[in-house]
């Protein structure tokens, strides 16, 4: 028995032994994956990091402090990656400096130097300044939009805006790349100093280096490609000084590799003098900063875009926003510059860990470790590395946004583009914030005047209210429906498309003089600019002129507002929340325009003769009806219940109500003097499919299904009938809804 009782207990042992090894072996195999990805990831990173940095500190004055440069940089990469790692909703997001964001900065930077007008040796601490208000105003701008939940918001800048100004980063990091190679800035100035021997050379290597990244692509697909190929180029470019007999320390004095004089190089906020950042220099500056934080915010929505269709998982956007924007404000407390969540490097990583944290976090290390590394390094890294995958990043925005784009934005857009990039590359970022911002009004304008803010238009003889009437009354309708006109209106008004609507309004009114009521359906509408208002005035003079009310539908307060300001709700405006509310108004008022003095059908007899067209057969069968009378809000007939009669409505009215289930009922329709309800259920047997309630106190004759099938069989002729009334009035209903159709698809 103690055999037996111990076997339980052994065999959950040996089940918790084989699990913890289990999981323990999962955890190494994550952790290989993981270091594997790291280390990958990690010497990309170090490599971007370092060729963001020489091209932000790049040229003569710059080049110099290019070992705060690489500070800043890895506190971003260190600081920036470790909080996206944590606490983004892609958990192998890998965060860090940018390659569009950086040339903005790099472009603030270099006009921060050149309109620097203090001492030399300020600034530095200047430049350091800004890079941190870069990173803080990202950042507070990035979690406003985060936490007021307003991300997808940057979806509607127009495309040619975005393009232009990522594209413009291509030039510009390319532009940078040069920089860093010939020492010089390049110009048509100083080409002939560009053109020296020393510098071709320089630069022929970087495009060499450029010219194998980029050409190793189409040999080897992988991820492991581009970072073995950078390490492959440092290996080669020794090789080449050993096989030609250069020392290193010709090398560096040719200008091959960085010169960095060593010092303290980690600058944090709280060591900073803001004093010394020429802060009367903020309307020169403010184009550039504005483009760093637009660029910033584009290049999060962007590259979360491009992970989420390489990795196929789906991000949270305003979480993202958040957490990149927390990113943005630990780095400029801790001396950094603006983060960002990386594209490469995060699909890079996806694909070596397949998920997971630990490899964003182990990457985020690395940079942190690179912070207490001496900067003496740089002095055996060769430019034409670094410069090369900086030309490589550039090619790669170029094409993406000024030659992919040619096919697939339609020309306008495209010259747009295109036209924004040259000023910004070529004039600076001030003119093309101005200029992006005027093509950006014009896209909206143009795109704007291309929608017909007239959804459909109609008349009341083909599009009426939910009110089913008498025979009469349709007879009426078909004949001066014209008298009412309607409009329904869609999208944004402003002054074009406002006055387009005038002149069509203008010239409804000269076709059809018999109009009186001309109706608006607002509920569509999305806003109106103070000018489209005006329009209504001239609209509102046209109607006047013909003799024609306004009617206007599903006005918002906002433009209640805008109307009564300009004193255009007077007492000859009829206004209304619900269209077929409008609908039903307008068409009483047209039948009891036309309506002869009494010629209204008043009994069930007078009725039915009309109806069947023989007075024996309509007293015979009133004779067969039985007179019924519902209070206001009574039940007629319950959905669900068995079909057995059918009711003449004479008097009042009634109606339809659809139970949806979970405690919800639509009315479909209502149902005047002179109609019928019940004809088909009483023809086919089905339940009834809604609920019949008086709207009114109503007077209704009920014909009994049981009395039917006797009509049927005693007085075929009268069954006959009633049947052809019965399917004059399902092909009027026909007629009516395919006539609806049509208008709805104008």
């Amino acid at each position: 028995m103690s055999g037996a009782a111990a076997s339980p207990k052994a065999a959950d042992t040996t089940a918790n032994a084989t699990a913890s090894v289990s999981r323990i072996a999962g955890f190494q195999h994550r952790l290989v994956r993981a270091s594997i990805a790291a280390g990958v990831g990690g010497l990309l990173s170090i490599l971007f990091s370092l060729s963001y940095a020489a091209l932000i500190f790049s040229g003569h004055h710059l080049s110099s402090w290019l070992s705060y440069g690489t500070a800043a940089t890895f506190i971003t990469g260190a600081v920036g990656g470790a909080i996206i790692a944590w606490r983004s909703s892609l958990p192998f997001a890998i965060g860090g400096p940018d390659g569009p964001t950086c040339a903005v900065i790099a472009a603030l930077v270099a006009t921060l130097a050149k309109h620097f007008t203090g001492p030399q040796q300020d600034l530095l601490p200047a430049i350091l300044v800004a890079l941190v208000m870069t990173s803080a105003l990202s950042g507070v701008l990035l979690c406003t939009l985060g936490i007021a939940r307003a991300g997808r918001a940057i979806r509607f800048v127009p495309f040619s805006v975005i393009g232009g100004f990522h594209g413009s980063s291509g030039p510009l990091i390319i532009l940078g790349a040069l920089k860093i190679l010939s020492s010089q800035p390049v110009s048509i100035t100083n080409l002939d100093e560009l053109v020296a021997p020393h510098n071709l050379e320089n630069i022929a290597a970087g495009l060499a280096v450029a010219a194998f990244l980029l050409g190793g692509r189409r040999f080897w697909p992988s991820p492991l490609a581009m970072p073995a190929q950078l390490v492959a180029s440092i290996a080669i470019f020794y090789v080449v000084l050993l096989l030609a007999g250069i020392p290193v320390s010709e090398a560096q004095a040719g200008g091959w590799m960085f010169d960095v004089p060593s010092g303290e190089s980690i600058a944090p906020t709280w060591t900073l003098d803001f004093s010394l950042f020429p802060w009367a220099s903020m309307p020169t500056l403010a184009a550039d900063f504005m483009a760093v934080l637009f660029v910033g915010t584009v290049s999060v929505l962007l590259n979360l875009t491009g992970v989420e269709l390489s990795t196929h998982h789906e991000a949270d956007l305003d979480h993202e926003l958040r957490a990149v924007g927390a990113a943005n404000l630990v780095c400029a407390a801790l001396g950094g510059y603006t983060t960002c969540i990386t594209s490469t490097r995060t699909n890079l990583n996806y694909l070596l860990s397949r998920g997971g944290r630990l490899a964003g976090l182990m990457i985020s290390a690395i940079s942190g470790v690179l912070l207490f590394v001496n900067p003496d390094f740089l002095a055996y890294m060769p430019k034409a590395v670094l410069a090369g995958l900086l030309i490589t990043i550039g090619a790669d925005s170029v094409k993406r946004w000024l030659i992919d784009a040619f096919h697939q934005l339609a020309l306008s857009e495209y010259l747009s583009l295109v036209a924004i990039v040259v000023i910004i590359v070529g004039w600076g970022f001030v003119p093309g914030v101005s200029i992006g911002l005027i093509f950006g009004c014009l896209t909206f304008a143009v795109s704007a005047g291309r929608v017909n803010v007239v959804k459909f238009a109609f008349d009341g003889s083909e599009y009426r209210s939910s009110l089913d009437r008498g025979p009469r009354e349709l007879a009426l309708l078909a004949t001066h429906g014209h008298a009412l006109q309607g409009l329904s209106l869609q999208s944004y008004l402003f002054f074009g498309s406002a006055n387009r609507l005038y002149e069509r309004v203008k010239a409804l009114l000269a076709a059809t003089p018999e109009c009186r009521f001309l109706l608006f359906d607002c509920r569509l509408v999305t806003g109106m600019d103070s000018s489209a208002t005006h329009s209504f005035a001239q609209i509102k003079r046209a109607t006047d002129a013909s003799g024609a009310r306004l009617v206007l539908v599903h006005l918002p307060p906002s433009l209640v507002s805008a109307f009564a300001g300009l004193r255009l709700l007077k007492d000859d405006i009829l206004l209304f929340p619900e269209l077929d509310r409008a609908l039903e108004h307008c068409e009483n008022e047209v039948i009891s325009a036309h309506k002869k003095e009494g010629g209204d059908v008043r009994s069930l007899r007078d009725w039915l003769r009309e109806a069947l067209g023989s007075a024996p057969l309509a007293d015979k069968l009133a004779a067969e009806c039985k007179r019924l009378e519902f209070a206001e809000g009574a039940v007629i007939a319950e959905q669900g219940a068995p079909a057995d009669s059918m009711h003449f409505v004479v008097e009042g009215r009634v109606g339809i109500i659809v139970d949806m289930g979970n405690g919800r009922s639509v009315r479909v329709r209502s149902l005047g003097r002179h109609t019928t309800i019940g004809e088909m259920g009483l023809i086919t047997g089905h339940p009834r499919s809604a609920t019949v309630r008086a709207e009114t106190p109503s007077v209704a004759y009920e014909l009994s299904a049981a009395t039917f099938e006797r009509l049927k069989a005693e007085h075929p002729v009268l069954a006959q009938a009633l049947l052809m009334y019965v399917i004059g009035v399902m092909a009027e209903r026909l007629s009516f809804a395919s006539r609806l159709i049509g208008v709805l698809q104008r």
